[in-house]
């Protein structure tokens, strides 16, 4: 087997979900390499321990983070270097990338899967179905097999020397250069994103307003965490989409994940379930979340929440 990982990079460094999807690569064996491509990115292919080798398309072309110049690099290195496999962390420029490559290899894709496991020879990809409550196994009729992981699925744990790298020549199709970006914001954020935080604490409807996210943003600030929000309070204006957590917003792995307010829909669930140690604080007893979660507590937000800050920061000094 012949492996490429598409290695999503932003401010300098891979992306978790890059790195996840990269150590998962490398435990399936065979020989596994990785693609960056950017504009001065030569230096972010040492943080890909393990890889075989990472191959690097650093070009003042795609300097911006546009997907159809980055499926001509992918291409090309499919083409050339026999890649039957390329895998791809959940994100939305890398679901651009893997639909494009899709399209422009005829190849099969297979989207949100939380795992990938060799059987009987073949490689069969896991993808939750009905709300996740079951697994469904897909596989592919040809080569190359893209897959397209969902975030959270595969944590990091990358080691040996940074990989040889290999530079490549962006050569870009004539349609692929016909967009151009005027301009990229981005939020002012202090701290890790939803994605890459080792503590999330995400606030739900039980907070009464969009002023009861005060609360949650002290206690995520104690623990050094970031802030997370359901659909319903995202919906009715009390918080950014850029916090939303669930199926139709971000998936999150974090050590620590504290649902302040959030009774546990399944839309929810699916975006949080594969955190480390959930706690859940509502004042409904019969509130779905008690179900999954790891600890419980049955009581008023208002008061839970800043008694927890309070203790967290006597705790830390």
């Amino acid at each position: 087997m012949k492996t490429l990982v598409f290695l999503e990079h932003h401010g300098g460094d891979l992306t978790k979900s890059s790195l996840g999807v990269l150590t998962k690569a490398l435990q399936l064996g065979g020989e596994v390499s990785g693609v960056v491509a950017g504009s001065g990115v030569g230096g972010v292919a040492a943080q890909a321990a393990g890889a075989a080798a990472v191959y690097v398309a650093d070009d003042s072309q795609l300097a911006a983070p546009l997907p159809q110049p980055r499926v001509d690099v992918l291409a090309g290195l499919v083409r050339d270097q026999g890649f039957d496999t390329v895998l791809f962390g959940a994100s939305v420029l890398a679901a651009d990338v893997a639909a494009g490559l899709a399209a422009r290899l005829d190849a099969g894709l297979n989207w949100d899967l939380v795992d990938l496991v060799e059987q009987g020879g073949e490689l069969v990809g896991k993808r939750p179905a009905l709300g996740d409550s079951v697994f469904v196994d897909v596989g592919w009729v040809s080569e190359p097999r893209l897959a397209l992981f969902r975030a959270g699925s595969f944590e990091p744990a990358l080691s040996g020397a940074p990989p040889a790298t290999t530079p490549v020549q962006a050569s870009l199709e004539e349609h692929s250069t016909k967009a151009v970006m005027k301009e990229q914001a981005h939020e002012e954020a202090a701290g890790a994103s939803i994605e890459d935080a080792d503590i999330v604490v995400a606030g739900g409807r039980g907070l009464g307003g969009p002023d009861g996210f005060g609360i949650v943003e002290e206690l995520a600030k104690a623990l050094g965490g970031a802030v997370g929000a359901t659909r319903a309070v995202v919906d009715a204006g009390w918080y950014p989409y850029s916090a939303q957590i669930g199926q139709t917003g971000k998936n999150v792995s974090p050590k620590l994940y504290i649902a302040c307010g959030i009774s546990g829909a399944i839309q929810h669930k699916v975006g949080m379930h594969n955190s480390g140690t959930i706690v859940a604080i509502n004042k409904d007893a019969n509130a779905p979340i008690f179900e999954f979660a790891d600890f419980g507590i049955v009581g008023d937000v208002q008061q839970v929440v800043p008694k927890l800050t309070e203790l967290v920061r006597q705790a830390r000094g």
